[in-house]
C-alpha cells in the first residue's frame, strides 16, 4: 500500500508533465497545445492559451508571470478567436509559427519568407520578446516586439522604420472581455517634425511635444530610473525605455477606453500603480485653446480660464471665450495690416509645449537663432520657429507654415517659440503706456488676496554705494510672515514707509519683478493709457493675475497683476504717488479695486492692483454682441454693486472720498461680471479720519 501510495504521484507528474512544460524554446518537432505553455529562461513571461474576462473564446498570448493578477502584453489572434481549446501551435515546414484550430483553420501565422531549407526555432525571451530564428546561425527572423498589440515593455522600440516600412505602434482593445483592434491608436507621426500621437479612429485627441524629446541625461528621467533612447534619422524614427531595477515590473499600455498609461507593479497590495497617463488634463485635448491659442497649466489656475491668445492675436469668438469655450481659437488683431515685408517681427514666448509640428519643416541643422528669425522673417507663410539645441550638436532651426495648433504651457518641455506678429505689435514689445480704460487683449478670470501673499519677495531692492547712507530695512509681519525689503528715503518718507510696512495689504515690489512679470512692458500686455501714465496685465508665479499701474501688466510668482506705471511728463509726482498709495490702501470693500503694493525705485514709480479679467464695463455695453451677455437681472446687479462700492467710499470708509470720474469706462469687471470701482482720488480737502 505504501509503495503505490509513493508510485502514484510519481505517475501522474510524468503523466501531467508534457503540459505543463516550463522550456522556453519551440522546436519544429514539438508543439503547444491550449494547457500548455513556454515560460522565459528567468520566469518573467508565460506564452500560452487564454480566455480574456467574461469571454468563453481562447486566445493565445504572452503574459507577465510575477504578477498576481494575469496581464496579457500581446496576443497573436485578437482579431479570430478559437471557439473552444482545440488551438495548436507549432512550426509549419516553411518554417513559420502558425496556429491552427481543430479544424486545422490557419487562424495565425508569423508570415515570413525563409532562405533555403534550414530550419526556425521559437524562444519566448525574458524580455516578454517572442523571437522566431533560424536554426544554424541563430538568425533573426521575425519577433512579436515588431507587432505589438496593445502594450509597450521595457526594451520595445516603438516607431517608423524608413527603410522597410515597419510601423510599431499599439492599438487599444474592444473591450475587456475581446482583445480585438479597438478604436484606438497609438503611433509615431514622423511628418515635419516627428511628434507621438494618440487618435481614435482618423481623430487626433493627444499628441506628445515634437522632436527633439528630452533623454535619459535629463535630471526627469534620472530621478524616475528610467532611460529614453530616442532615434531620428534617414533609417527610422523611433523610442525605447528601459529601467535601472530589472526587478521592476513596467508597461506601457493604450486601454479600450483611449487612456495611455505608464504603469508599475506593486507587490505590495498587488495592483498596477500609474506613475503617468494622457490625457489627464483639459490642456492635454488636442486643440482645446484651438488656433494661435495657449492653454494654460491647470495646477495653478485658480480657476481660470485656461485658454489665452498668442502674441497679436485676439478670441475669434468673445461671446465663446467668456463661457469658457475657446475650441474657435484666436485671430490676429490687425487682420488688415500686411505681416509680408511690413516691419513685423517676433515675439517669444517661453515654456511651452511646441505646436503641433505636422506643418514644421527642419530648414537647417547647424542655423543659429538669428540666422533663423532671419529664414523665417524673409518666407512670408512662416508663422513661427525656434532655434534649439539637439543633443548638444548645436543649434537647428525649426520653422512653422501655417496655423499654429495644440500650444500648452509646460515646465518640463520649456521651448521658446518666437511667434510672427506685426508691426504694431513688434514695434512696442518693449515698453508700453497704458491705461485702465482701454480694453485689454484677452480674458482672464479673478484670484484671491492669500495667495499673492504667500510669493511675496525677500528683497526687493540694492541701493548703490551713493546711497548708503540714506538705506534703511523695515520689517513688516504680513499674515504672520516676516517681509524684508531695502528702500531709499528720498523715494519715500520714513514714517510713511513704516506705516505701509504694518498695512497687512500692502506689498514693495522690486522693479526687476516688475519687468520679469510684465515681459519687460511687453505690448502684449497692454490695458490702456491715462494722464498719470499707463496699466500693463501681468500674473505672478503663482498664477494670480494682477494690473500694474505704471500703466504696465506684471507677473510675479506666476501670478497676474495689473501695473500702473507713472510718466514722468504727468501731472503727478511723488507726493500725487504718496497720497494714492497710502489712500487706496486703507480702502478694502468687495466693489472697490484692490491694491495690493507698489514699486518705487530710480525714476519709476507703479502701483500694482487686482487684474479684473472681464475689463471694463463699457467694453460690454457699447457693444453689440456683448452686451446680449447682460441681461436686466445682470444689469441691475451691477448698479447695486456700483452703488455700495460709492456709498462706502462717500459714508462707510475711514477717508473722506470723492470719486470725482465716475463712468462706464472707470468700472471694471471680474471674472464673476462683479463690478469694481477703480480711478479713485481725494478731494481736495479731505481729511485722513472721518
Amino acid at each position: 500500500m505504501d509503495a503505490e501510495t509513493m508510485v502514484m504521484p510519481l505517475i501522474l507528474i510524468m503523466l501531467f508533465f508534457p503540459f505543463c512544460t516550463s522550456v522556453d524554446t519551440l522546436t519544429p518537432d514539438q508543439s503547444i497545445k491550449d494547457g500548455q505553455s513556454l515560460i522565459s529562461n528567468k520566469n518573467n513571461f508565460a506564452l500560452g492559451f487564454f480566455s480574456p474576462g467574461n469571454s468563453s473564446y481562447r486566445y493565445l498570448g504572452i503574459w507577465f508571470v510575477k504578477v498576481a493578477k494575469q496581464t496579457i502584453v500581446w496576443v497573436a489572434n485578437r482579431n479570430d478567436p478559437i471557439i473552444d481549446s482545440s488551438g495548436v501551435l507549432s512550426i509549419n515546414p516553411y518554417g513559420n509559427l502558425v496556429l491552427h484550430d481543430s479544424s486545422n483553420r490557419l487562424l495565425w501565422s508569423t508570415n515570413v519568407s525563409l532562405q533555403g531549407t534550414t530550419s526556425s526555432v521559437a524562444q519566448l525571451q525574458d524580455s516578454g520578446n517572442l523571437v522566431l530564428v533560424q536554426g544554424n546561425n541563430n538568425k533573426l527572423i521575425w519577433q512579436s516586439f515588431d507587432h505589438p498589440t496593445d502594450t509597450l515593455l521595457p526594451g520595445m522600440r516603438f516607431g517608423l522604420n524608413r527603410i522597410t516600412g515597419l510601423d510599431r505602434f499599439l492599438t487599444s482593445w474592444k473591450s475587456q472581455d475581446d482583445p480585438g483592434t479597438g478604436d484606438y491608436f497609438f503611433k509615431m507621426n514622423p511628418t515635419g517634425s516627428p511628434q507621438v500621437v494618440l487618435c481614435k479612429g482618423s481623430t487626433l485627441y493627444w499628441r506628445s511635444a515634437p522632436w527633439p524629446w528630452a533623454t535619459s541625461s535629463s535630471s526627469a528621467t534620472v530621478s524616475s530610473g528610467f532611460n529614453y533612447d530616442y532615434v531620428n534619422n534617414e533609417d527610422e524614427v523611433s523610442y525605447a525605455y528601459s529601467i535601472d531595477d530589472p526587478s521592476i515590473i513596467s508597461r506601457v499600455v493604450i486601454g479600450n477606453s483611449g487612456l495611455l498609461q505608464k504603469l508599475m507593479w506593486n507587490d505590495g497590495d498587488l495592483q498596477w500603480k500609474e506613475f503617468w497617463s494622457a490625457p489627464k488634463y483639459r490642456c492635454d485635448n488636442y486643440r482645446h485653446c484651438g488656433a494661435y491659442g495657449k492653454c494654460g497649466s491647470e495646477s495653478t489656475s485658480f480657476n481660470r480660464f485656461e485658454c489665452t491668445c498668442l502674441p497679436g492675436y485676439e478670441p475669434k469668438s468673445p461671446k465663446n471665450w467668456y463661457h469658457r469655450d475657446g475650441s474657435e481659437g484666436c485671430v490676429r488683431k490687425q487682420l488688415g495690416l500686411s505681416m509680408c515685408g511690413n516691419g513685423e517681427g517676433f515675439v517669444k514666448v517661453e515654456l511651452l509645449k511646441g505646436p503641433d509640428s505636422f506643418n514644421a519643416v527642419w530648414m537647417d541643422k547647424s542655423m543659429s537663432s538669428s540666422e533663423c528669425e532671419q529664414a523665417c522673417l524673409r518666407n512670408c507663410s512662416c508663422t513661427a520657429f525656434v532655434s534649439i539645441n539637439i543633443d548638444g550638436k548645436g543649434t537647428s532651426c525649426l520653422a512653422w507654415y501655417g496655423e499654429l495648433n495644440d500650444i500648452s504651457e509646460s515646465s518640463y518641455e520649456r521651448w521658446e517659440l518666437n511667434v510672427r506678429v506685426d508691426a504694431t505689435d513688434y514695434l512696442h514689445k518693449e515698453v508700453q503706456w497704458f491705461s485702465w480704460p482701454q480694453e485689454a487683449a484677452g480674458y482672464y478670470n479673478n484670484f484671491s488676496y492669500g495667495d499673492i501673499v504667500s510669493g511675496m519677495l525677500d528683497r526687493l531692492y540694492m541701493p548703490n554705494e551713493e546711497e548708503e547712507e540714506n538705506k534703511r530695512t523695515v520689517k513688516g509681519k504680513l499674515h504672520n510672515r516676516s517681509l524684508y525689503f531695502t528702500g531709499a528715503m528720498d523715494y519715500l518718507e520714513g514714517n510713511e514707509l513704516e506705516e505701509n510696512s504694518r498695512h497687512p495689504d500692502l506689498l514693495i515690489f522690486d522693479l526687476s519683478c516688475i519687468v520679469a512679470a510684465t515681459d519687460n512692458f511687453s505690448p502684449i500686455n497692454k490695458l490702456g493709457e491715462g494722464g498719470f501714465g499707463s496699466v500693463f496685465k501681468g500674473q505672478l508665479s503663482n498664477g494670480q493675475q494682477v494690473a500694474v499701474k505704471r500703466l504696465s501688466n506684471i507677473s510675479y510668482n506666476g501670478q497676474q497683476v495689473a501695473v500702473k506705471r507713472l510718466s514722468n511728463i504727468s501731472g503727478q509726482g511723488i507726493e500725487e504717488f504718496k497720497n494714492e498709495v497710502m489712500l487706496i490702501a486703507k480702502l478694502q470693500h468687495r466693489n472697490l479695486v484692490k491694491l495690493f503694493g507698489c514699486c518705487i525705485q530710480g525714476e519709476e514709480k507703479m502701483l500694482i492692483y487686482e487684474y479684473m479679467p472681464n475689463k471694463s464695463l463699457d467694453f460690454f455695453i457699447f457693444d453689440h454682441t456683448r452686451s446680449s451677455l447682460l441681461n436686466w437681472g445682470k444689469r441691475f446687479e451691477i448698479i447695486i454693486g456700483i452703488t455700495r462700492g460709492i456709498l462706502y467710499l462717500h459714508q462707510d470708509s475711514r477717508l473722506r472720498i470723492i470719486h470725482r470720474d465716475l463712468k462706464t469706462s472707470n468700472v471694471l469687471v471680474d471674472g464673476e461680471m462683479n463690478p469694481n470701482s477703480s480711478y479713485i482720488q481725494r478731494g481736495p480737502n479731505s481729511s485722513q479720519d472721518n
